[in-house]
């Protein structure tokens, strides 16, 4: 219920931007409607595609367990121990090593992870990683970070359009709520605001809890630990480039350089992750499985 009040309170913030935008570039009532409409619309189809546009914006394939024995069977032994449906399976054909987990609830979930991933980790790494995700969608934290990215991307690339017109467009708008300054001031905080709503949202407490939830479900805290440190280091020599919108959903941030990159950025320091996993660890019982 409280993950449902923030996804709730999240999508009229982003809403309500949404609707600022299209009222100030537009202007007046006519920009009044489109923006109410356009929120109405992308709300919509951010509830139920944004986990389709997620593993579009990745490129990720479906796999089977005949394509992928050993990965099918680890997400598998997995979800029947958290005692929760077999998300989808999906690899990503990328050699930047990282994962992610999109679905709006544990009957509509997918898990997918990079072949990088899959050509770096060992077993016990690859399961605590799995054990992370699949521990996002018990808590339903997908849904939350897949509208999230969706809903901030349009807006995003709303204001891009208004810096396009700026630049090459030119000319005045007769009603005098959407002159170009508006627009030029939409341009310059608009991906600062949208990044910090996605933060705001997504809570780093999120990545502390699911870690913790794949240290409870593998039994080995230990294991995630030394993956979250090997991903770090792999992210900083091959990167896996995409929409920065989306990187919230990632095991750990793609570090790409990017300005935009690092406004979204929505992880805590993974040497921060690894103390939480290493002391966890002391209070785990012995590993039984």
């Amino acid at each position: 219920m409280t993950n449902q009040l923030k996804t709730a309170a999240m999508l009229a913030a982003l809403s309500g931007l949404l609707i600022a935008i299209s009222y100030w570039v537009i202007g007046g009532s006519s920009g009044l409607i489109i923006g109410i409409g356009l929120a109405a619309v992308t709300n919509l189809f951010s509830w139920y595609q944004s986990d389709k546009i997620a593993l579009a914006v990745y490129r990720a394939q479906p796999v089977s367990e005949r394509e992928a024995p050993g990965l099918y069977q680890m997400v598998q032994k997995l979800s029947d121990r958290a005692n929760i449906p077999m998300p989808r399976v999906y690899i990503v054909p990328s050699q930047g090593a990282n994962a992610f987990a999109t679905g709006r609830d544990p009957e509509h979930a997918a898990v997918a992870v990079t072949e990088g991933i899959l050509n770096i980790l060992p077993e016990d790494e690859l399961e605590g990683v799995i054990a992370h995700k699949l521990t996002h969608i018990i808590n339903r934290d997908t849904l939350t970070q897949a509208v999230a990215a969706t809903v901030a991307g349009a807006i995003s690339f709303l204001a891009q359009m208004v810096s396009y017109s700026l630049w090459f467009g030119g000319g005045s708008r007769n009603d005098n709520r959407g002159g170009n300054p508006i627009g030029v001031l939409l341009t310059v905080i608009l991906a600062p605001v949208a990044a910090t709503i996605i933060q705001l949202a997504i809570s780093r407490t999120r990545e502390f809890s699911a870690d913790a939830g794949s240290a409870r479900l593998t039994g080995n805290p230990r294991a995630l630990a030394r993956a979250l440190q090997r991903l770090e280091a792999s992210a900083k020599q091959i990167p896996l480039n995409a929409n920065p919108a989306y990187e919230p959903l990632l095991i750990i941030n793609s570090i790409s350089g990017q300005f935009l990159g690092n406004l979204f950025s929505s992880h805590p320091a993974t040497e921060v992750r690894v103390a939480a996993l290493l002391k966890l660890e002391q209070q785990l019982p012995t590993k039984t499985y």
